[in-house]
């Protein structure tokens, strides 16, 4: 933490296996391979990954990730595999509730990578650096119901399915139940 309480731009999260940082703006052509790779499995969940996916797309996303981490609003990492530099997805957490101390956290993996427990090994560095640097003391997983990689995630990383709540997500048009896994700092192993 900086002294005027901000994160430093240059924050960086690893387990060896992982590389996690601040999205960056030569991040961006990157991003779009990983998402044009990924419209059948991550487009399928996340609408913003779509076929014709492009470097504006991109650069937009990058700048407001920038953005909402000056600002303390968003804490969005790209997820980088530590040995070959190759970007693997994007993880971070965004809907903070000051008040409540919690977060919402939210991941995706490109498909070429998924299966191999990324995602979970990637949530836990980030709720671990939610819970011991941004003092949170709940983290949420909100997934469509049908989404079981994802859930699958959560409960890997000690998250526990607490309810499905009605009308949760707005996607495609219209509101979706969704399922909620909560995590507090007691369920990291």
């Amino acid at each position: 933490m900086n002294t005027d309480g901000t994160l430093p731009a240059t924050l960086e999260l690893t387990d060896g296996r992982l590389h996690l940082r601040p999205w960056k703006e030569h991040d961006t052509s990157a991003l779009v391979e990983a998402a044009r790779e990924s419209v059948a499995t991550v487009g399928r969940w996340l609408p913003w990954c779509h076929a014709d996916y492009g470097a504006d797309d991109a650069a937009a996303w990058i700048a407001h990730c920038r953005v909402g981490w000056h600002s303390g609003e968003i804490q969005a990492f790209a997820m980088f595999e530590a040995n070959s530099g190759r970007l693997l997805g994007g993880i971070g957490l965004n809907q903070h509730n000051p008040l409540h101390r919690s977060a919402n956290l939210g991941y995706w993996v490109r498909q070429s990578r998924q299966g191999k427990g990324l995602a979970a090994a990637a949530a836990a560095l980030v709720a671990r650096f939610g819970f011991e640097q941004l003092g949170l003391v709940r983290i949420e997983i909100v997934t469509l119901p049908d989404n079981r990689a994802s859930q699958h995630t959560a409960e890997r990383v000690g998250a526990r399915f607490e309810a499905l709540a009605r009308q949760r997500l707005w996607m495609g048009g219209q509101a979706r139940d969704a399922r909620v896994y909560g995590l507090i700092p007691t369920d990291l192993g």
